[in-house]
């Protein structure tokens, strides 16, 4: 019942955003770099954060006292993704808002107390690099959306049948999120794209719970389930480099964008 009562809050929250979006023109226009040739809704991915809302209000006491650090830095990525969506920032303040959540995300996961500091800088760049590889490999309708439902799945299996290193719900509620937007994005025409809102949101999610994962268990093998998005944007970027491309300037060089622009691969 209660994951019905989900459901229902988070397609009801999904169209009024739709509404907001449509009256201030929140919208993605295809450019060259684009897989889609049509005006669409941006910033569906804002049903992650509520998602967590949800699951702050369902859960309320073990909210506060386990999962607030979580929270504040998930709101804090979403939040600023969501202005970059809407109006572009400087990458100084985003960056400076991606670090702070990262440091509240670490400090969830107990790696502060866990690994030594010289480990610390490491973590950050890692974590911030796979929050971007999620980003850069969000532009195909359904593939944020599918891939995290997997690695979620997966994560939901793990903590069930093998080793119990969260709330179950924690894992469930995003997963509920993710079929919900699935629903109105996994479609030849997609009603809503997620926007940096949705793939950061998600990312951090997805990288929080693999976090406390391998810091719960001191397994480092679990970063495999992040490994198609891994391997994908590094063999990008080192075919980049050695085509002599600033690896900073936006391109459609991406596996899925050539099958989808250049092969004319669609879903």
């Amino acid at each position: 019942m209660e994951f019905a009562i989900v459901i229902i809050l988070l397609s009801v929250s999904l169209l009024v955003y739709f509404k907001i979006a449509d009256k201030y023109n929140i919208i993605d226009k295809p450019n060259h770099r684009s897989a889609h040739s049509q005006i669409t809704l941006r910033g569906g991915g804002i049903i992650f954060p509520i998602a967590f809302i949800i699951f702050c209000l369902f859960n309320l006491n073990e909210a506060i006292q386990d999962y607030w650090s979580f929270g504040l830095g998930l709101l804090a990525i979403c939040t600023i993704s969501f202005v970059d969506d809407v109006r572009t920032l400087s990458n100084k303040i985003r960056l400076s808002v991606h670090l702070i959540s990262v440091v509240l995300l670490l400090y969830f996961t107990g790696a502060f107390t866990l690994m030594p500091f010289w480990v610390w800088p490491i973590l950050f760049v890692i974590i911030i690099g796979t929050l971007n590889a999620y980003n850069f490999m969000d532009g195909i309708n359904g593939m944020t959306g599918v891939y995290s439902l997997v690695t979620l799945g997966s994560l939901a299996y793990i903590n069930k049948d093998i080793i119990q290193f969260t709330n179950e719900n924690f894992i469930l509620y995003p997963i509920l999120a993710c079929m919900v937007f699935l629903f109105f994005n996994f479609r030849k025409k997609a009603k809503c794209f997620a926007g940096d809102v949705g793939s950061m949101g998600i990312g951090f999610w997805v990288i929080g719970l693999i976090t406390l994962l391998i810091m719960r268990t001191e397994e480092y093998k679990y970063i495999l389930l992040l490994s198609i998005y891994g391997m994908e944007v590094v063999l990008t970027i080192t075919e980049r480099i050695l085509l002599k491309e600033n690896i900073f300037e936006a391109h459609r060089r991406h596996l899925y964008q050539l099958f989808a622009n250049e092969k004319k691969f669609h879903t």
